[in-house]
């Protein structure tokens, strides 16, 4: 079993690592992939030096699985060129997400339309996932009519540089600039690229994967999306309309019953989701449960993840693992 981790010197790279290590991912043979300044280095996992092989080396190695996190350039130039080889590759960037010849998965809800054939897969955008794994149960209980959904994204969604920006404003050292205004102190409502509609790419991923991943292009969405001075994890304020009416209680339920949700939601005792408890865990956490009272059917929710790991990482070594334990892949057997 070879395993290609490409992109494994960057953010979601080193998070990748961290999960494969500590979910125990089956393997004989890592290759750790990254750009061509950082080939010949070496990167550390479980205790032992691997050194890092360009792109062309790894292809030419047939790994049989390849979990991207470099860019949707790179991948759309790259991830071919594995397929052709044999290799399942689960790609984290945009390059894929929206293709009809591609599926877009989120294990626990999609991963069993996954087949042989599927040698490029995609792992939805960060904000996207932690929002639809909260969603799940409750469309399949009564049907997810239309969504709105504010989210408020941490700054590692744009990098180690965001990260180093947003600590130069704070601690007042010059650097380079990732974002068109400052991030510390400050709310950007912009993120990714803003399109001709006055949506940004970020706010649209989440309108159309949604829709994907569901299987059900009825399910309306609209978004908006913005960057806030927090390095644990996404949140997002969720209203919900169903096409059938709920009990509160039993949306309680039946989130606690999900798995990979957790729901802290005791504003008594002022429990409830925040990116600082989120931060290095791989469960979506569910809380601020209460009605929408301007309208029939209608749910608002708080929803927190960690970015790099349910949003990122996690998924994607998730969707490896069911490409495992399912014989998929023939060479690995799950331990």
């Amino acid at each position: 079993m070879k395993l290609a981790v490409v992109g494994a010197t960057g953010l979601v790279g080193t998070e990748m690592l961290n999960v494969l290590a500590q979910r125990d991912f089956p393997f004989d043979e890592l290759l750790p992939v990254a750009s061509a300044r950082s080939v010949g280095k070496t990167i550390e996992f479980k205790g032992k030096a691997y050194p890092i092989i360009s792109m062309e080396d790894a292809i030419a190695a047939q790994p049989d699985v390849a979990i991207f996190s470099a860019g949707g350039s790179t991948s759309l130039e790259y991830a071919p060129k594995f397929a052709e080889v044999g290799t399942f590759v689960v790609d984290n960037s945009s390059a894929w997400r929206m293709n009809p010849a591609n599926k877009l998965v989120v294990p626990e809800i999609n991963a069993r339309v996954l087949t042989e054939e599927d040698k490029i897969i995609a792992n939805p955008n960060c904000s996207t996932i932690q929002m639809v794994v909260a969603l799940a149960p409750l469309h399949q209980k009564y049907q997810v009519k239309r969504v709105v959904v504010s989210t408020y994204q941490s700054v590692t969604g744009s990098g180690k540089a965001a990260v180093d920006q947003l600590m130069n404003e704070r601690s007042e050292q010059e650097g380079d600039k990732v974002y068109p205004h400052p991030i510390d102190m400050n709310v950007l409502p912009h993120i990714d690229v803003f399109f001709d509609n006055g949506y940004t790419k970020e706010e649209m991923k989440m309108v159309n994967e949604t829709k994907k991943i569901f299987g059900d292009d009825s399910i309306q969405v609209t978004a908006t999306a913005v960057r806030v001075p927090a390095v644990g994890g996404h949140s997002e304020a969720v209203n919900v309309e169903f096409a059938q009416d709920f009990d509160l209680d039993e949306v309680r339920e039946l989130l606690a019953n999900t798995p990979g949700v957790v729901v802290q939601d005791d504003v008594k005792n002022n429990v409830y989701p925040m990116p600082i408890w989120a931060h290095q865990k791989d469960e979506v956490f569910v809380g601020r449960l209460r009605r929408d009272e301007t309208q029939p059917n209608t749910l608002n929710m708080w929803v927190v993840s960690d970015n790099l790991r349910k949003g990122a990482a996690t998924n994607a070594v998730q969707i490896a693992e069911y490409l495992v334990e399912n014989n998929l892949i023939k060479s690995a057997v799950m331990g």
